[in-house]
């Protein structure tokens, strides 16, 4: 995964034998950061297994680019005041969702293969060619 903010570049193996490698989840943290306030936070481990199955679902070589991960509560009302979209209760804001993009896929491709996880909320913007995925309940927007 590449982080489209500071372009740090992230292949990691979070996952070995049955178990979270913990330095692997302290990088995943600090790569999903939020890089306007330089904060970190903990990133749900089941919002990092989603985007790890939805890529192996799309099959695709290259890896995700990450658009937003963490969000502090100051950047997402800064978003919110910039953007309809954004919301006030954001699962961004506690480290439960991404927004990805793969240039190989569009996102109603990235979506589907998210959705068929049946694992949390999948977000289809396919005007400004992105996906959200997040680990909260299962539902789908966007077109």
């Amino acid at each position: 995964m590449t982080n489209a903010r500071t372009g740090e570049a992230i292949d990691t193996i979070y996952w070995i034998e049955g178990r979270y490698v913990r330095d692997a989840l302290r990088e995943i943290n600090f790569f999903f950061r939020d890089w306007r306030r330089n904060e970190v936070k903990q990133i749900d481990n089941r919002t990092v297994d989603i985007i790890a199955a939805t890529h192996n679902l799309v099959d695709a070589s290259e890896p995700f680019l990450l658009l937003s991960g963490y969000r502090s509560p100051a950047t997402n009302q800064m978003l919110r005041r910039r953007s309809g979209g954004v919301a006030k209760n954001s699962l961004h804001l506690k480290g439960q969702a991404a927004d990805l993009r793969l240039s190989s896929r569009t996102p109603r491709q990235v979506a589907r293969a998210a959705a068929a996880c049946r694992a949390g909320g999948v977000g289809k913007y396919s005007r400004s060619n992105f996906t959200h995925v997040d680990c909260g309940t299962v539902r789908a927007w966007g077109s």
